[in-house]
């Protein structure tokens, strides 16, 4: 709902809604777990970040940073930051544990805001894609991008890395996938997608064999060199808007504009 941000247990055969934290003036358009902590963080174009703590259902810190929706999240490796983009053309460096700003860059090559962000599995580079189709790696210590990737047409809706750090995927308003090896700052693999196909999520396993995409809906490819698509649910009633592989590869977990939640094994039917 409008503001909400709803946690549910993922146990194996249960379903429970942990909490409801409310506090957004606008839709939910973020949301990234602590891994090791029980805290979430959240984002809303209501130009707001809230770092929640689970136990208590309260918000730690509401963090202003941005000037526009804040459009992106991606939590540092070390668990103690996190990285935000927004429609304002800036990416932004919390730290989640005081609530304060530590750096706020502008991208200063675009004159469109930033559509999203990730960071890579070395926590030293980071991803970022623009409204005007353009994908580019920043350097994190020097605050300066280290690459561009120009070649998709539309706004930029998905960045996943592999957890090895060798590949990213790609997205756009433009009906591809795209795979890139970061070892040769190279495309070497475009999915082409069905007419009308908007992707709006992208995730790896842990392997970096497998790459689960969320859209129209939930499917799964085998990263090789045909990159076959393996696996294909239809479970939701309106677009899925985020895709994430469950601990060990266990399951598959999505959520949709439906207001659903869904859990897929690699048993299940399409």
């Amino acid at each position: 709902g409008k503001g909400d941000t709803v946690l549910c247990n993922a146990d194996s055969g249960e379903e429970k809604i942990v909490c409801t934290l409310k506090g957004h003036t606008k839709k939910v358009t973020s949301v990234v777990a602590h891994p090791n902590e029980k805290a979430i963080v959240s984002a809303s174009p209501d130009a707001q970040i809230r770092i929640w703590d689970i136990d208590s259902e309260s918000c730690r810190h509401v963090m202003r940073v941005h000037d526009g929706p804040v459009t992106g999240l991606s939590l540092h490796p070390t668990g103690d930051y996190v990285l935000s983009s927004s429609s304002d053309q800036h990416w932004a460096f919390s730290d989640i544990h005081t609530g304060k700003l530590l750096c706020k860059v502008a991208d200063q090559s675009v004159s469109h805001g930033l559509t999203c962000c990730q960071f890579h599995p070395d926590g030293l580079i980071f991803g970022t894609g623009t409204s005007d189709s353009l994908v580019k790696i920043w350097d994190f210590k020097e605050q300066k991008s280290a690459a561009n990737f120009p070649s998709h047409s539309g706004p930029i809706s998905a960045l996943a890395f592999s957890e090895n750090g060798y590949y990213l995927a790609t997205s756009a308003d433009d009906e591809v996938v795209k795979l890139w090896d970061l070892r040769k700052l190279k495309n070497f693999k475009t999915i082409t997608l069905e007419d009308k196909y908007t992707v709006k999520s992208l995730t790896f396993d842990n392997s970096g064999h497998y790459l689960a995409v969320a859209g129209p809906d939930v499917r799964v490819y085998q990263i090789s060199k045909q990159c076959d698509l393996i696996q294909t649910w239809k479970a939701h009633t309106q677009d899925a808007t985020s895709v994430k592989f469950g601990p060990n590869v266990d399951y598959l977990a999505s959520v949709s504009n439906d207001r659903t939640l869904k859990f897929y094994s690699s048993s299940s039917s399409a």
